[in-house]
């Protein structure tokens, strides 16, 4: 089957420059020219990958990247033309895959986004019936659903991701740089605070879940799931 791309960017020019140049590597390319219209064409093809710039009209890139994770995790390359470390840190928060920073060269966005497409399916495949379960809470990828004494909680697409991955490797401790590269799952250059900000919202709702674990900070290395025996 054709991979579907959905460019969303109030540019004309580059999303033409775009499609003429991935519909020669045999994708099938949508167009959209700003954020409102964007978030309609996502709904209305269901893309397997979206490129999506920040700055736009009617909706910024910030609000489609939420409105897309609200009901999807189709994998999503943010494109700016800041390539500002605060960029990056809140693309990550919402759940962004990967960036380009504009201008950027055609073959390296390919690249780009074969790479995505494919550390993407592999995680699907890793995740297909795998559900961690521990004392109150059980964390399902395949579902992309954390339950906590049986009732299922809301949890953004890279929390869940976090907790998934920390737990699966219970008591080993993971440094802010390896969660960047096995959560989200490129090379990260810049602030690791995005890890701590995850963590934070985590501890605020798993709170007093259960006394046989915890999400633990090692200081001056990283963090851990912590199992008590």
């Amino acid at each position: 089957m054709t991979t579907r791309i959905l460019i969303i960017d109030d540019d004309v020019n580059i999303c033409e420059a775009i499609k003429i140049y991935l519909e020669k590597e045999f994708y099938e390319v949508i167009t959209a020219h700003d954020g409102a219209a964007g978030v309609e064409s996502f709904k209305a093809n269901s893309p397997d990958l979206v490129l999506l710039d920040i700055m736009m009209t009617e909706k910024d890139g910030w609000q489609v990247c939420r409105e897309i994770r609200e009901i999807s995790n189709v994998p999503i390359i943010m494109l700016t033309a800041k390539g500002e470390v605060f960029d990056k840190v809140l693309g990550l928060e919402l759940g962004a895959d990967d960036f380009m920073t504009k201008p950027f060269d055609m073959k390296e966005l390919s690249v780009r986004i074969k790479t995505v497409l494919r550390r993407c399916k592999t995680r699907e495949d890793k995740s297909a019936d795998e559900t961690i379960r521990y004392d109150n809470i059980e964390i399902s990828k395949q579902k992309y659903q954390l339950k906590i004494k049986g009732k299922a909680v809301d949890l953004p697409p890279k929390e869940l991701e976090l907790l998934y991955f920390l737990a699966s490797n219970a008591n080993q401790v993971f440094t802010r740089d390896q969660l960047l590269d096995k959560v989200w799952g490129f090379d990260y250059l810049g602030d690791t605070r995005t890890v701590d900000v995850h963590i934070k919202r985590l501890r605020e709702k798993l709170e007093g879940v259960s006394d046989k674990w915890t999400l633990k900070t090692v200081w001056s290395v990283g963090y851990k799931f912590e199992v008590f025996s």
